[in-house]
Order: C-alpha cells, then structure tokens, then sequence
C-alpha cells in the first residue's frame, strides 16, 4: 500500500544529514593513515569520511523506497490523480495503511538501517586494524 512512504521519509532526512556533514567536513583536513602494503611499499590513504557512510544509507534508502514505488505502481496501488494512494479511497483503507507503514514501513527502514550500521562496523574494524598495524610499523 505505501510502505514505501516510511523509508522515503528516512531517506529525505539522511539526504539532509548528509549535506550538512559534508559542509562541515569540507571545512576540516581529511584525516589520512599510512600503512605498509603486502608487496613492501608504503601507502597513505584517508580515512572514509563520515558523509560517504551517509551516501550508503541515502542509496541504500533511496534505492529501496524507488524500487518499493515503482512495485506498487505496477499494482495498481499508486494512481495518478488525488489522492494519489488507492488506499486512501476510504476511511477503512486508509485505516489498513496507516497500520501496514507503521508495521512494515518501518521494519524495513530499521532493517536497512541495521545493514548499514553494519557496513560501517565492517568498514572501521578495517580502518582500525590498518591503523593499528602503521603504529606498529611507526614504532619499530
């Protein structure tokens, strides 16, 4: 029905996070590391900026909402005139939606966001364990 609508809502707000972190990061130096490659030499690379993480979640989101959309227009759900949901028709229907966004619209924005919240786990335990390692090679 219009599950799509809660992460869309999600994706707008993380759109807006998003420029405003990446306004403030333009005003501060990349932080960078260096680190010993496996063929010997030594590399520095910058470490992922927080609004890069942001862009994840945003093409994570917005891929899902547009995808999400584009299956319930293709189900006669989403109409082109007001009010634009089908299920907005009558009171009952309305009722029925309100519940389906509130229980799967946001399951799946919690979800998406979890997965997230895991690939930026798995990106600073990579980050962690290259700075870890150029301490290492620092000090001996």
């Amino acid at each position: 029905m219009a599950c799509f609508l809660v992460p869309t809502a999600e994706a707008i707000v993380v759109t807006a996070a998003t420029l405003i972190v990446k306004a403030k990061e333009k005003k501060s130096e990349p932080q960078t590391f260096t680190y010993e490659a496996k063929d010997g030499t030594i590399e520095t690379r910058e470490r992922v900026s927080f609004s890069r993480k942001l862009n994840w979640l945003n093409a994570l989101l917005w891929g899902g909402s547009i995808l999400l959309a584009f299956e319930h227009l293709w189900h006669g759900e989403i109409s082109p005139f007001f009010p634009f949901l089908t299920a907005m028709s009558s009171p009952e229907s309305t009722a029925t939606m309100l519940s389906e966004m509130s229980s799967v619209g946001v399951l799946m924005a919690v979800v998406v966001t979890v997965a997230w919240l895991g690939m930026v786990g798995v990106c600073a335990v990579i980050e962690h364990k290259a700075m870890k390692q150029s301490r290492l090679k620092a000090k001996a």
